[in-house]
């Protein structure tokens, strides 16, 4: 199997394009530049312990972006989950999810380890669980000989390990209808959710109405070096800084990073609508040249497979992009093929250019 073309060097190339990741790749060198402009604007406002500060504005404005009454600022996407389905369980233990969420692959059991929650996946190997195999679990759950009542519904989408692909629309306003017909609460991992939104059409806020609790990321494409947001009702996020404390998360200096987050925020959505859409028609050209095409997923977000023909040098082939500033990951353990991730460094090069560099390479 063919290995990685390596990474972006120390110094950010301002025409290089990066397939991988949601968002423009940064540097040590870029995010210190960033934060150093910030400070010269005034926008750099310390935080204790991660309350009050930026790190306030950065809640307060993505409560109004996500349609939520209130929103907390989280270190990690893993403490954002945990704490939101811990406080939506209280005494009912189970949560049904997806098996192919980072929830129940990537945090380490953390349900039932630090929480005493019990995962119930649904959907094994797919991106999704259908509102009959809800149905069906909630009526396992209340008619059994011991009543083990459902305390929380999660959601993924995008999911990471199904390469970005999207739980489709009417599928998942189905499941959080039902849910609040049982009065079960809902939680939307939506790490990518601004990738979901630029795919479908769906507004931010749209998909943010269906579910009780959303979590967004603030790292993966806003450019800070870490941190996410957990939105939901006042009532919800009351209290919720003295949980992240519990668990280690009450932080200082988190005005650092809602800071770049804020600055990341400011236009993301138009710059990525564009970016998605150069990426898209460019595939269909690069589609069209000998032993290369490009595969777009039917429920796919801004993830794309890379197939090359049977006889193609495949590191010959990485090599040769990487000289004309065009960086491709090769696959991994977790998907057989390359997959082109979507991001504003797209915008980087014309397509032509990037055409071009793909028909030599």
């Amino acid at each position: 199997m063919a290995t990685s073309a390596g990474k972006p060097g120390s110094t950010i190339d301002p025409i290089e394009i990066v397939f991988a990741g949601d968002g423009e790749p940064h540097t040590p060198e870029s995010t210190v530049e960033r934060l150093n402009k910030l400070l010269a604007e005034g926008k750099l406002q310390p935080d204790k312990y991660s309350l009050g500060g930026t790190v306030e504005e950065l809640e307060t404005q993505m409560a109004a972006e996500l349609g939520k009454q209130a929103a907390i600022w989280m270190p990690t996407g893993t403490m954002a989950n945990i704490l939101a389905l811990r406080k939506h369980c209280g005494m009912n233990a189970r949560v049904v999810l997806q098996e192919q969420s980072h929830i129940y692959q990537d945090e380490g059991d953390a349900l039932s380890r630090l929480c005493s929650l019990n995962a119930v996946p649904l959907a094994p190997r797919r991106p999704y669980f259908t509102t009959q195999e809800l149905e069906d679990v909630l009526e396992l759950s209340v008619s059994g000989r011991v009543l083990n009542p459902v305390g929380a519904v999660s959601i993924e989408s995008p999911v990471r390990r199904q390469a970005g692909q999207i739980m489709q629309w009417d599928e998942m306003k189905a499941v959080t209808e039902l849910c609040k017909n049982e009065g079960i609460p809902s939680h939307l991992d939506g790490a990518r959710l601004y990738m979901m939104s630029a795919e479908t059409g769906i507004s931010i806020k749209k998909y943010s109405e269906l579910f009780d609790s959303v979590y967004v990321s603030s790292y993966k494409y806003f450019g800070a070096p870490f941190g996410g947001i957990l939105a939901g009702t006042k009532e919800f996020i009351e209290g919720m800084f003295n949980d992240r404390r519990m668990f280690g998360g009450g932080i200082p200096f988190g005005y650092l990073a809602a800071a770049l987050s804020l600055d990341g925020l400011d236009g993301f959505e138009a710059k990525f609508a564009e970016s998605l859409a150069k990426a898209k028609s460019l595939f269909t050209e690069i589609s069209k040249l000998p032993n290369v095409s490009i595969n777009t997923f039917e429920n796919g977000s801004n993830i794309f497979e890379l197939i090359l023909d049977d006889g193609i040098d495949t590191d010959q082939f990485i090599a040769n992009l990487r000289e004309n500033q065009i960086v491709v990951n090769w696959p991994n353990s977790e998907w057989p093929v390359p997959l082109l991730h979507v991001n504003p460094s797209i915008l980087r090069q014309p397509n032509s250019e990037i055409l071009h560099a793909f028909a030599n390479a």
